[in-house]
């Protein structure tokens, strides 16, 4: 069974930069597509990005391009967000969560959250 752990986070300035990691354990990562999420208090999640089984195709939320960058490390099992000129709305709990590769569209997935596996989450903060 496919495991995720997320980490990376901490409290971080205004314009400041964070990289997370979500580490994949019991099966071979490459055979996913894996997605960022994010939930902040009162509000519903949301798909930040998300990246093909193989990494060549990726999709960003409009708030977050530009800022934010998606890759992953097959041989490594692990997929990473790098987050720069970070902003206090960028806070909130950030998930990792993973599908079989070709069930859905990496579009489809960071748009519905359509997802078989979710990490316990690692919490953001932007704030000065």
């Amino acid at each position: 069974q496919l495991q995720l752990v997320e980490s990376g986070g901490g409290l971080v300035q205004p314009g400041g930069s964070l990289r997370l990691s979500c580490a994949a354990s019991g099966v071979t990562l490459d055979a996913y597509a894996i997605g960022w999420f994010r939930q902040a208090p009162g509000k519903e999640r949301e798909g930040v990005s998300c990246i093909s089984s193989r990494g060549g195709i990726t999709r960003y939320a409009d708030s977050v391009k530009g800022r934010f960058t998606v890759s992953r490390d097959n041989a490594k099992s692990t997929v990473y967000l790098q987050m720069n000129s970070l902003k206090p709305e960028d806070t909130a709990v950030y998930y990792c969560a993973a599908k079989p590769s070709g069930v859905v569209s990496v579009q489809a997935m960071c748009l519905s959250g359509s997802a078989d596996y979710w990490g316990q989450g690692t919490q953001v903060t932007v704030s000065s």
